[in-house]
């Protein structure tokens, strides 16, 4: 399969996402404040959540640890794929992206290997997660098959949200301006049911907890985790992750034609 060719350019568009991928992973290895934020901030947030906040929170018949679970997996890869902004801005400050159109490289070969890095990156980091919440207590009745189902879900929603900030990453300004996607996906988990129940929160954040992404996502992991009742929840996920999917690849393909004149 790597050896196919694209007629008439010599391009192996396997082949060269491939190494582009591999490029990318090293690239994250070697930066260790990134490697250390992506391991412990999620474990960090998971510990604080359990024990300090957890004693205080109503998490509707569940113990807390197997409440919180989902949300947290959401937030640390909602976040470490964000990230992949500041990889391609960065790229793009170096001249590294112009330097692989002189080679015989698929161009957009190195925004996809950036994406697909930062799926493999962050199902690490959900496997992290999980052990961490085990330790502490965590109870998941899922089977097999829903385990599965769950590191789909998880791996759909990475790729989502790491195209679309590839797409960001290539207008930025600056790396530090690339980051901005970063804060958003950090911080709107609070605003949705993946830590406290909707009905919790003031009755004007309810509406904004309710149509946006990180509650029928959260909720369908929630579901597939601990044997809750789906509903509609596992077809909004699917919608939420296909529509963020679309639009990424769109914004990217765009302005990535632009950026090549």
């Amino acid at each position: 399969m790597s050896t196919t060719t694209l007629p008439g350019t010599g391009y192996r568009p396997f082949a060269d996402a491939a190494v582009m991928t591999g490029r990318s992973l090293r690239h994250a290895v070697r930066n260790v404040d990134s490697l250390l934020i992506g391991a412990f901030l999620p474990v960090m947030v998971l510990l604080l959540m359990t024990t300090v906040f957890g004693g205080a929170i109503e998490s509707e018949g569940f113990d807390y640890v197997d409440y919180v679970v989902p949300g947290v997996l959401l937030m640390c890869v909602g976040y470490g794929a964000s990230m992949t902004a500041t990889s391609v801005t960065s790229d793009m400050k170096q001249g590294v992206i112009s330097r692989f159109r002189t080679m015989n490289v698929l161009p957009a070969a190195v925004v996809v290997g950036h994406v697909l890095a930062a799926v493999l990156r962050n199902l690490v980091s959900v496997a992290m997660v999980i052990v961490t919440a085990l330790l502490i207590g965590f109870d998941p009745r899922a089977s097999a098959t829903d385990w599965l189902a769950v590191a789909g879900v998880m791996a759909f929603f990475v790729l989502a949200v790491a195209t679309l900030s590839s797409m960001y990453g290539l207008v930025a300004k600056s790396v530090e301006g690339a980051a901005v996607p970063g804060f958003f996906f950090l911080f709107l988990p609070y605003v949705s049911s993946t830590f406290v129940p909707i009905h919790t929160l003031p009755e004007w954040l309810r509406p904004i907890a309710e149509y946006q992404p990180f509650t029928p996502i959260g909720e369908t992991l929630r579901s597939l985790l601990m044997g809750t009742p789906l509903g509609d929840y596992g077809w909004q996920a699917i919608a939420w992750c296909a529509g963020l999917l679309v639009l990424g690849v769109i914004g990217t393909a765009v302005r990535w034609r632009r950026i090549r004149h």
